[in-house]
């Protein structure tokens, strides 16, 4: 492993750890400080400059999710997969980043290995074992031990804790169905009750982590889950695993649910307002590092905001846990950290 891969991995076995760090495996987060600022992006080119990165780290985030295609593997060659990923390790604005905050990632397909991949990727196994390599995961971690990257994390005291929950996309994924080309992709839905997202294991699993106690719930998928098909990868292609997602807050009851997503190299805010009792916002924030050539949205009924952004940029849920009513701020920022849209929320709203 070289150097910056054992740096990173010394801190994040720190941060899982240390009084600000994620508790995970059964420990007991009482007493830790509560989380505020929450910061996530995803789609890095890994051999461009990554100046927003450093825009991040003065953002002084208490955490940071990398939502995948965390670098451009797009290769069943392993060594090539490793080279890239520490390409990535090796900048930087990705050093710094590191020391600075916890961090928490997924995959997204180019990470997992190849363009739209699901599980009949051959290399599934093998490309775990980089991601789990790369970003040196702790050794009780439960994705050393069974298939798939997904896992959840915890921060904060009782009445004040975060839990956050990584989805895996791509691992149990079954086929898409495709057909004439839109905008967005040739992808259409599909009602077939056969075709997982999660498979079933992750399925049980998400679950439990739902009916767990939790004052804000953020929900990372790789792929956007709220907005509709228009070609594109989206939880909408599988609209039976769509309708499962959101059946499933119901029935567990999870209150103060938010989705942060990636992927479509440009941003916005989505919400779902009759689904489960309260509106289920999906904030997509993408790319870290590639201005978006077309510059255009797809179409997207469920759109919460006007405004999209097409440059790069990160997004941000800022959580204030001061007032009786704590409130939510849902945020994307530019490679300047100028902020280009915002929706603020009560959690009494997200009950």
């Amino acid at each position: 492993m070289n150097r910056c891969c054992k740096q990173l991995g010394v801190l994040l076995v720190l941060a899982f750890y240390l009084g600000q760090s994620p508790i995970a495996f059964g420990q007991k987060a009482d007493g830790q400080k509560p989380i505020s600022r929450v910061l996530f992006g995803s789609c890095i080119k890994e051999q461009k400059p990554k100046p927003i990165l450093l825009e991040v780290v003065k953002r002084q985030p208490e955490l940071f999710v990398f939502l995948g295609d965390n670098i451009y593997g797009d290769t069943s060659d392993m060594s090539v997969l490793r080279a890239k990923y520490a390409k990535l390790g090796a900048d930087a604005g990705f050093q710094k980043l590191i020391r600075s905050c916890p961090i928490l990632a997924t995959w997204d397909d180019h990470d997992f290995g190849v363009n739209d991949g699901g599980a009949d990727y051959p290399q599934r196994e093998a490309s775990q074992r980089e991601f789990v390599a790369f970003w040196d995961l702790p050794a009780r971690a439960p994705p050393r031990f069974r298939p798939g990257v997904y896992d959840v994390a915890y921060f904060g005291p009782k009445g004040k804790r975060l839990q956050v929950i990584l989805l895996d996309t791509r691992y149990f994924r079954g086929p898409l169905k495709k057909g004439e080309r839109r905008t967005g992709g040739p992808y259409y839905p599909n009602p077939d009750k056969s075709i997982t997202m999660l498979g079933e294991d992750q399925w049980k699993w998400l679950e439990q982590q739902l009916r767990m106690p939790a004052g804000v719930r953020i929900i990372a998928s790789s792929i956007q889950c709220v907005s509709e098909s228009a070609g594109q990868e989206t939880w909408s292609n599988l609209p039976r695993e769509r309708e499962r997602f959101f059946n499933l807050i119901r029935s567990t009851k999870a209150n103060g649910v938010v989705v942060i997503s990636g992927d479509r190299h440009w941003s916005e805010l989505s919400v779902a307002r009759d689904w489960t009792p309260y509106p289920i916002y999906d904030l997509t924030s993408s790319s870290l590092n590639q201005p978006h050539g077309r510059g255009t949205p797809t179409k997207n009924q469920y759109r919460a905001l006007p405004k999209t952004f097409h440059k790069e940029n990160y997004g941000e849920v800022l959580i204030d846990w001061t007032a009786d009513d704590p409130t939510l701020s849902l945020r994307v920022l530019d490679i300047r950290s100028e902020l280009q849209f915002e929706k603020k929320l009560q959690l009494s709203d997200l009950r």
